[in-house]
């Protein structure tokens, strides 16, 4: 699959010298004049890096990229004529992957890009490793406190409880998590006992 770039820039000039040497690199193109017409394409397809001119008519660069990455979590780089340590602070702190400054050189400026690329990959990675983590966390957390709630209902030991539980949700063809929450919110009865019955010896 393609890697797709967003590039937004208010000179034409740039925009299509730009979109042309990174397409010739071999990446999918979305080219945008301004802030506004850049959501409109990311609403049709997510980029997976946006290249941002920083002072852009309307919506402006900073604005923007601040939309990206709470919207979409869209890796981002800036561009700009200027390199002033307020501007460069400014980048940073929205957590840019890097800042390019203008008149630029497509050759020179595609380490910057795939190494940004990379980046982005590395974090997405972590996020889903993170969210992964808190999912299972979460998932046994609520199996844990429903299996002691209902060991304590049913007078059964943990294994005996977690066995009929499993049985229940495979005769009823429900997720033993979703069972799980039912019981902890006290949502639904949950009746093991014909299934406590068959897994006693």
């Amino acid at each position: 699959m393609e890697t797709t770039i967003l590039v937004v820039e208010d000179d034409r000039l740039v925009l299509h010298l730009l979109a042309r040497g990174l397409s010739d690199a071999g990446y999918q193109i979305l080219a945008a004049d301004s802030g506004e017409m850049a959501m409109q394409l990311c609403s049709a397809q997510q980029p997976d890096l946006a290249l941002l001119d920083i002072h852009l008519p309307g919506i402006s660069g900073i604005e923007f990229a601040q939309w990206l990455k709470n919207t979409l979590a869209v890796p981002f780089l800036f561009l700009s004529a200027y390199d002033d340590s307020a501007t460069v602070a400014t980048a940073a702190e929205l957590g840019a992957l890097g800042y390019l400054v203008k008149p630029l050189d497509v050759p020179q400026v595609l380490p910057t890009i795939r190494t940004a690329l990379q980046r982005a990959t590395e974090i997405k990675q972590l996020h889903q490793a993170e969210l992964n983590l808190k999912t299972a966390l979460h998932t046994s957390r609520n199996i844990s406190m429903a299996i002691g709630l209902l060991m304590q209902r049913f007078g059964s030991t943990s294994d005996e409880t977690f066995d009929a539980l499993r049985a229940y949700c495979r005769s009823n063809r429900k997720r033993m998590l979703d069972v799980a929450e039912q019981v902890v919110e006290q949502r639904q009865e949950v009746d093991l006992a014909p299934h406590l019955r068959k897994s006693k010896p």
